[in-house]
């Protein structure tokens, strides 16, 4: 039996690029959120293949880290279709401001897009004939949405949820409140009557009591150490890397780290140790977890 009724379908992509959402209702499409910038033609061809020839109507974004929003410039020079963002994000994408968005910081890439519209916590929309409320959740990102369908008890997580967690909790990275944010943001989902989740990254799961479990005490774990919240940045961000270039010269990694501010910021908080020492502490937890491996003087995916 389907968790999901026919008209949501999930492209689940892995890590480098967040799932996909569509949303095919009997007047209108939507897919929230559309993966990484590498993956973009292949993002286009699968909702080529789910539309059946339909025109894709809109694309709406849980947050606009680069793995959810870097398939939006194709589909948008595709179909045209409207784009709507998180209302705090708009000044940064109507000025294109990498700064103040993500992607300069983590050292990742996103082509250029416009948006339409903004949704902001308790808006409602209407998408494949159903009503989803908009829920602010704060926490990985400070202004991240969730999605939440009362009439199919479906919630779209982003990353704040996993069936295994949640997202890195970047704002305290930067010596700003994350953690509290991310508690506040589990009590919500907590409260509300779900059926299916669809994180933003991993298979949708109907277990959402034993996904709250896990999460809060990942959380407690993080809060009780910031440091290895940092710690997991780290590896997470290097890993990131890895996904996208497959191949990467043990001699860089130094360099590709401390040309991240938000590393910089978390080694001045945190970590406080030579790049040369993180890179390669980050390489050895890499490969004795066995997402990479060393070949000569490469670090390669695995």
């Amino acid at each position: 039996m389907s968790l999901l009724p026919a008209s949501i379908q999930v492209f689940e992509r892995g890590w480098l690029s967040s799932n996909n959402i569509m949303l095919l209702g009997r007047h209108d499409t939507a897919i929230i959120d559309t993966g990484y910038v590498s993956h973009a033609a292949q993002t286009l061809e699968l909702v080529r293949h789910a539309l059946h020839g339909r025109h894709l109507d809109q694309i709406i974004n849980t947050h606009l880290h680069s793995d959810h929003c870097g398939g939006n410039a194709i589909l948008q020079a595709h179909y045209g279709c409207q784009t709507s963002i998180p209302a705090a994000e708009a000044d940064k994408v109507r000025h294109w401001d990498v700064e103040a968005l993500s992607f300069k910081a983590t050292g990742q890439r996103c082509d250029r897009f416009t948006f339409d519209a903004t949704i902001a916590p308790g808006d409602v929309l209407q998408l494949a004939d159903m009503e989803w409320q908009a829920l602010g959740a704060p926490g990985h990102d400070p202004h991240s949405l969730i999605f939440y369908c009362p009439q199919e008890r479906v919630l779209i997580s982003a990353d704040a949820l996993w069936e295994n967690g949640f997202g890195v909790i970047f704002p305290e990275l930067d010596g700003k409140s994350g953690f509290a944010e991310e508690r506040a943001t589990l009590d919500l989902m907590a409260g509300l009557d779900v059926r299916t989740v669809i994180p933003g990254h991993g298979r949708p799961f109907s277990d959402i009591g034993a996904a709250l479990a896990r999460a809060r005490s990942r959380l407690d774990y993080l809060q009780a150490d910031p440091l290895r919240n940092a710690e997991n940045a780290l590896k997470v961000l290097l890993k990131f890397l890895l996904l996208e270039r497959q191949r990467i010269p043990l001699a860089d990694v130094p360099t590709l780290l401390t040309s991240m501010p938000v590393f910089a910021a978390a080694n001045d908080n945190y970590l406080q140790q030579t790049p040369e020492a993180l890179a390669d502490w980050a390489v050895a937890q890499l490969v004795r977890a066995l997402a990479a491996r060393i070949e000569g003087e490469y670090l390669l995916n695995a």
